[in-house]
């Protein structure tokens, strides 16, 4: 559940701390003094965009931190373990930091995380149903969705929308290749006379830097050979060699050395480079040994880099990428044939419609069942909220066509007073009969919903009196059950709550600040009759806001 809010110039909000209760919270105060404030703020610590202008005037910045309490929320705790967000002693904190210029950065547990990741995170702990919710119902598509939300179906559904995706790519592959059967037979062609000039060189190419190195070789193998001998001479055959000048010296260093036995380590280092120069005469005489002039490989090899050379160059690739080439053209020859094998795709065709059929079936199956409790639940959550008589009745009817969203489509037609046949809710419902149908749907949806912490923003508008001492009962059951915060003007749901918050105005300077405060019992008195009585409040006020707290 939330269980602390800290908000810090965020538009009207200089400060605020905020520790929450379980139960119902209730959030009053008068038009204009920023309610809505607190919910906003909260959705952009779940990940919702920021701009610039959420920053109060004269601040760098904007801080938004929510804390969660992580009780029983396994799959959440599993989720920031494999996320590398470590929970901290059971809390959840998401920060929010907006600068003035619209940049953004967020915080899971004071390590730095995605928007996606918040969204991700907030999924599991909360709904905000927002004050224009209702007016969402009156689309079929957001119908469809309640449904699928109270059946428990949204996997399914998603499951059958990607079986249709898959089916239709199907379907496309076929129609594909019956229209462009005669295109792709002629780039098949073409690939294949590649193909095989490539594959005519064989290991060559892969070999093309082996085959580079032994072509120089044997192109300067007279230089080589050259090189070699004239070293060879040098250091031991001619003269004046080093090898033989080393013999000499040493024998005057042994001279030396029968007098002067301190010049044992030069006379070391002297035989060192005999040894040298020695082993330096071997490696040559072996190298020479290997060098031969061969005009017959050479020519070879020359043949071989000009075909590497002109099938890059024809391809426009270097000689080193025809290997990979030869691979990719080899690929797309293979992907042609499978596109020209119609029986094939039919019958690939054929077996992922088969897949889309069951799992639509299946999901067609789950909404029939929730359709009926649904329908059943709501009604009587209708009678409740003042609409005796009335009903809802959630039907599906056979799509004209399979579509991604399954093989129905979802209507709410519903009845508003006895004896009415049901109609369409975009007909039939007044707006204050819409937000009663509204909140009786939502309050169904929250009994089957994993989230723990539930709210509603002014989705009371547009009713009074005795209706809204219902919408009050129903929102203090539904709060026996959740964390439930509500942003209301109706004292009678105000009367209801747990927990009471009021927000507030105030202007010092010539800025306007918006302050939000627990309430007390005494303060809530003088609130509910504020909310009773407006500008004037009475003794009588004070006594019914009192007879409503103590109801």
């Amino acid at each position: 559940m939330l269980a602390h809010l800290s908000i810090r110039n965020y538009l009207l909000v200089e400060s605020v701390e905020l520790d929450f209760a379980p139960g119902l919270t209730v959030l009053t105060g008068e038009t204009g003094a920023g309610k809505s404030i607190l919910i906003d703020a909260l959705a952009l610590a779940l990940g919702d965009r920021a701009e610039g202008g959420v920053v109060r005037q004269g601040a760098a910045r904007a801080e938004i931190a929510a804390e969660f309490a992580l009780d029983r929320l396994p799959q959440l705790v599993a989720w920031l373990d494999a996320a590398g967000f470590a929970a901290d002693e059971g809390t959840l904190i998401l920060r929010r930091v907006i600068d003035a210029g619209g940049r953004s950065r967020a915080f899971i547990n004071g390590s730095a995380a995605t928007l996606a990741q918040l969204k991700e995170a907030a999924d599991f702990l909360l709904d905000i149903h927002g004050q224009h919710a209702h007016h969402a119902l009156l689309r079929q598509q957001a119908q469809r969705e309640v449904l699928d939300a109270y059946a428990g179906a949204q996997q399914q559904a998603e499951t059958v929308a990607a079986a249709w995706r898959a089916w239709q790519a199907a379907r496309q592959r076929r129609l594909d290749a019956a229209a462009h059967g005669q295109a792709r037979q002629i780039e098949r062609e073409g690939l294949t006379l590649v193909v095989e000039e490539l594959r005519a060189l064989g290991d060559d190419l892969g070999r093309w830097g082996e085959i580079q190195a032994e072509h120089a070789r044997l192109a300067h193998v007279t230089t080589l050979l050259e090189g070699s001998q004239a070293l060879i001479d040098g250091l031991d055959e001619s003269e004046a060699a080093v090898s033989s000048r080393l013999g000499e010296l040493r024998a005057r260093l042994d001279a030396m050395l029968a007098v002067d036995d301190g010049l044992t380590d030069v006379a070391a280092l002297l035989d060192a480079a005999s040894a040298d120069v020695a082993e330096a005469v071997h490696a040559l005489r072996r190298y020479a040994s290997h060098l031969s002039l061969d005009p017959e490989r050479l020519a070879e090899l020359d043949r071989r880099l000009a075909d590497m050379h002109r099938l890059a160059r024809k391809q426009r690739v270097q000689p080193e990428a025809l290997a990979g080439l030869l691979e990719q053209f080899e690929a797309r020859l293979a992907a042609l044939a499978a596109s020209d094998d119609l029986e094939a795709l039919q019958a690939a065709e054929d077996a992922a419609q088969a897949q889309y059929q069951s799992q639509a079936r299946a999901l067609s199956a789950q909404r029939r069942k929730a359709a009926a409790a649904l329908s059943k639940q709501v009604t009587a959550a209708m009678h409740e909220l003042a609409l005796a008589g009335g009903q809802l009745d959630v039907q599906l009817h056979p799509a004209s066509e399979p579509r991604a969203h399954g093989l129905e489509d979802v209507a709410f037609l519903v009845a508003s007073h006895p004896g009415l046949p049901p109609g369409p809710l975009a007909k039939v419902a007044s707006g204050g009969e819409l937000s009663r149908i509204s909140l009786a749907i939502q309050t169904a949806l929250s009994g089957v919903a994993g989230v723990p912490t539930l709210i509603f923003d002014e989705v009371d508008v547009g009713i009074g009196g005795s209706v809204a001492e219902a919408v009050g009962r129903r929102l203090a059951r539904l709060g026996e059950r959740r964390q439930v915060l509500v942003i209301t003007h109706l004292p009678q749901v105000a009367a209801r709550g747990t927990q009471h918050l009021r927000v507030s105005k105030q202007a010092s300077g010539g800025v306007v600040s918006s302050n939000i405060e627990v309430l007390d019992e005494a303060a809530r008195v003088e609130e509910i009759a504020r909310m009773l009585g407006g500008l004037r409040i009475t003794a009588t006020t004070r006594q019914h806001a009192a007879e409503m707290l103590a109801g």
